[in-house]
């Protein structure tokens, strides 16, 4: 089957006998497999005539290239597109083609040169580039390695320790770095960028300045022996860093052949590597993450239908606590003038002051700078009444999760605010239609759920009702996406979609040290897992326990028969330990809030085991580590399956980045649905029902689970059935 075409490459010979190659495929000229025959095409043609001196690469539209069009992975896979031979681009085309070419070539770098095209600008003989171009090989962070040749000439470019730095980290340097670093060979003005390439051509190939092949130099390459000291510092930070990743560790195989046995070997190695890791599970999991993060913008019936976003011109929020001045924090750093709402003049000053505190954080880790600081400070105004609402375009409400409270202030925006001005709730669980069954406004009613710190976590849940408007929904997306958040849509419901989906994850933990689980082992395992922070040390403990059982309640009150009521908690509240905040929580917290377990922690477990008539299990004391991780996450996945079944989530790829980036389910994993298929919905259906037998209906599956685990069906595939709630 022949794939659609995707991309192109056009080329003009100038009078001064310098071909321009033009990438050509929207938006970030990507090079696909389509885009790089073009350009083997028009290379052979460039070279034949005898009209053309010199070559220029650029892209077309002020960007050169973003790198690979990694969707052609996704062909390979189906089957629509016969993967190439290893190496056919990196040495036949980029290397022996373009770099061995006896016509020299400078690439025309304008606002990035990344991955693929870092590659394809470091085998030509020279690279010019507009200022505050972005210059990166960011391929880890996809599960994939840089396989352009990128292992072997960054090294030789910008020397061995600044080249690891920018493989492991995947971060790009700008332009006047890359200069300095002598990965650029010239900044100019980008009005001049494409005649300051040309002339750079012509230079090289009369002589008048040097004929240069990346892959050739050594003179910013260490000694054999420090250069194997400096990767064997690298191979170590990168197993004590990404230990359930195996792809960081390939990529450096392939640059220490290049460095021990020569370029032409390290080629070949990278070539072989790049073929291999195509096919691990992790790298499946990052390129599925890739896509559906950028999936979530597309909301069926709502961004199909043409809306323009509406320009956010003033946001005002309400609440100044930590989520209110994180709101204000994220929503200032994108330039947005907010008005920041308490009731007295304390916890105004109070709020103000915590969002200084956040910027001057940027200031003191040279992310801004302190007239930029003032600028932006500029933005903010505090205010303790709803006067300066009067023509305001959104309005955020972070305060304390309370009904009532609720419900009051949205009957007195509805009062102050212009008929136009979305009027937005940051409740983390509470029902929408409740908070605004007061007012005549449900259709301008959405939820702008962050996740703490507001101005740090990447996630915003765009919780929608049955009456909120499309174009709401699409005024809130563009929001999100001015404030770099990656938005995901979701449907009303208690705990939305990451809080629903995730509150049976310090149960299931709950429940398992109840029955004799170490609640410091079930840390350890799920880390090891690679979740951020386990149920216990970080969960509970960071987020403090009035939050835990405020929260907790509102999944009880609405999810009574498969909640899990431990006694733990409420326990050591009643001694005044509330988490991190008061040093003792499930750990004692130094001064500078350290953590270490408590052997008094074993008291209340003991306590409250004798409370809730709860008995050891000899089979629970002894779990092993796959045990611990199926009895954590399996309930997990069971409320993913819930959701997804209701419709709360449009699709399960929504639900595999709401987990990533709000709870930090490793993407390496793919995202809670995405790994539950890599075990198999056959298998959990069974493990759950198994405990649902023995330890009642906490382990039930939902009947979603049941029919496709009966049949061995992917969870993840789309409902059959229309849902009417969307």
């Amino acid at each position: 089957m022949a794939s659609r075409t995707k991309g192109k490459t056009t080329m003009e010979v100038g009078s001064d006998g310098v071909a321009v190659i033009t990438l050509i495929n929207p938006p970030v000229n990507s090079l696909s497999f389509d885009v790089l025959e073009n350009l083997k095409s028009n290379y052979e043609e460039a070279l034949s005539r005898n009209d053309v001196k010199a070559i220029v690469i650029t892209g077309a539209k002020g960007r050169f290239s973003g790198g690979f069009d990694i969707s052609g992975f996704g062909e390979i896979q189906k089957g629509t597109r016969k993967a190439p031979k290893p190496g056919y681009i990196s040495i036949d085309i980029i290397t022996d083609l373009l770099e061995a070419a006896r016509k020299p070539s400078v690439a025309a770098i304008d606002g990035l040169a990344l991955g693929g095209g870092l590659e394809l600008s470091m085998a030509c003989h020279a690279r010019i580039s507009a200022p505050g171009a972005q210059l990166g090989l960011p391929e880890l962070q996809l599960g994939v390695i840089p396989g352009f040749g990128g292992t072997q000439r960054l090294p030789r470019l910008v020397g061995l320790t600044k080249a690891l730095e920018m493989i492991l980290t995947s971060k790009p340097v700008k332009a006047e770095q890359g200069h300095s670093l002598g990965l650029v060979d010239a900044v100019v003005p980008p009005a001049e960028l494409l005649n300051a390439a040309r002339r750079w051509a012509l230079d090289i190939a009369e002589r008048r300045k040097p004929w240069v092949s990346s892959v050739l130099k050594t003179d910013k390459l260490p000694p054999l022996g420090e250069a194997r000291e400096i990767l064997k510092f690298a191979k170590d930070q990168t197993r004590k860093q990404a230990p359930n990743l195996k792809h960081p560790l390939m990529c450096l195989e392939a640059v220490e052949m290049g460095i021990v046995s020569g370029p032409r070997a390290g080629l070949e190695k990278e070539a072989l590597i790049s073929s291999q890791v195509v096919k691990l599970d992790t790298t499946k999991s990052l390129i599925h993450v890739f896509f559906s993060q950028r999936g979530t913008t597309k909301v069926p019936g709502v961004t199909d239908r043409g809306l323009v976003p509406r320009k956010i011109k003033k946001v005002a929020i309400i609440g100044g606590g930590l989520m209110g001045s994180g709101i204000a924090t994220a929503l200032l750093l994108s330039n947005y003038p907010v008005i920041l709402k308490e009731v007295n003049e304390k916890f105004l000053d109070a709020g103000i002051g915590r969002v200084k505190a956040n910027l001057q954080s940027s200031v003191k880790k040279g992310r801004m700078s302190k007239e930029k600081f003032e600028k932006t400070m500029s933005l903010l105004k505090g205010s303790l009444d709803y006067e300066s609402f009067k023509d305001v375009d959104m309005v955020i409400e972070a305060v304390i999760e309370k009904i009532s409270l609720k419900q009051q202030i949205f009957a007195d925006l509805e009062k102050y605010c212009p008929q136009h001005c979305i009027l937005a709730s940051n409740t983390s669980t509470i029902d929408l239609n409740k908070i605004g069954e007061k007012t005549k406004s449900q259709d301008r009613i959405i939820g702008a759920h962050f996740f703490s710190p507001a101005h740090v976590m990447p996630l915003l849940e765009i919780v929608r009702t049955n009456h909120t408007s499309a174009q709401v929904i699409v005024d809130l997306l563009d929001v999100g996406k001015k404030i770099k958040k990656t938005p995901v849509v979701v449907g009303n419901c208690t705990g939305f979609a990451v809080n629903r989906m995730f509150f049976p994850y310090t149960q299931a933990a709950m429940f398992l040290v109840e029955r004799g689980t170490d609640p410091y082992l079930i840390d350890k395992v799920v880390s090891k897992f690679g979740m951020p922070m386990g149920p216990f040390s970080r969960l509970c403990d960071l987020v403090g326990f009035g939050v835990a059982i405020a929260t907790a309640t509102q999944f009880i009150e609405n999810f009574t028969e498969r909640t899990y009521k431990s006694m733990i908690i409420p326990l050591m509240q009643e001694d005044k330990r509330a988490g991190e905040a008061t040093r003792k929580g499930f750990y004692l917290y130094d001064e500078k809030r350290k953590a270490k377990p408590d052997p008094e922690l074993k008291k209340y477990i003991e306590k409250a085991r004798s409370v809730s008539g709860v008995s050891l299990d000899p089979k629970l004391e002894k779990l092993s580590e796959k045990e611990i991780i199926e009895m954590t996450f399996f309930p997990v996945v069971n409320e993913a399956c819930r959701v997804f079944a209701e419709g709360i989530a449009v699709k399960a790829a929504d639900l595999d980045i709401a987990g990533i980036f709000g709870m930090g389910f490793p993407p390496y994993r793919g995202g809670i649905m995405f790994w539950a298929d890599s075990i198999g919905s056959k298998y959990i259906y069974s493990k759950l029902d198994e405990w649902s037998k023995a330890y009642g209906d906490f382990f039930k599956p939902c009947d979603f689970l049941a029919e496709r685990g009966s049949k061995g069906a992917p969870l993840s595939a789309p409902l059959e059935q229309a849902r009417s709630r969307l």
